[in-house]
């Protein structure tokens, strides 16, 4: 298990991780990185889950030329999200969306 990046806009705490991970855990993965790579369009469907969910899984497929190193690296940096945790070819992904319903959003422990 690879450790996560440091994230791009919001540091987020040891404890934070481990409750996003504990969240993410059951997550089916709701973007694949197919043959085509890191297009715009996938990118963009990247962003739109980010703001629909909050937390996300990618999945960067067999049939991807993509190396998925590349793909956590590059990614995050992108969608301007936290690259929680990334296992296998699997990026758990987090970006807070301070619009979506308070009840709604994911409430991270304090420090």
């Amino acid at each position: 298990m690879d450790t996560p990046a440091k994230p791009q806009d919001t540091a987020l705490t040891n404890r934070q991780i481990k409750y996003l991970r504990g969240l993410g855990h059951k997550l089916s993965p709701l973007v694949l990185v197919g043959k085509e790579g890191i297009s715009e369009s996938l990118l963009k469907a990247v962003q739109t889950e980010l703001l629909n969910h909050e937390l996300i899984k990618v999945k960067v497929g067999s049939n991807s030329e993509v190396d998925k190193k590349e793909a956590a690296r590059i990614i995050p940096e992108a969608s301007q999200s936290s690259l929680v945790q990334f296992i296998g070819k699997t990026l758990l992904l987090y970006k807070a969306n301070p619009k979506r319903p308070k009840d709604k959003r994911i409430h991270l422990p304090s420090m």
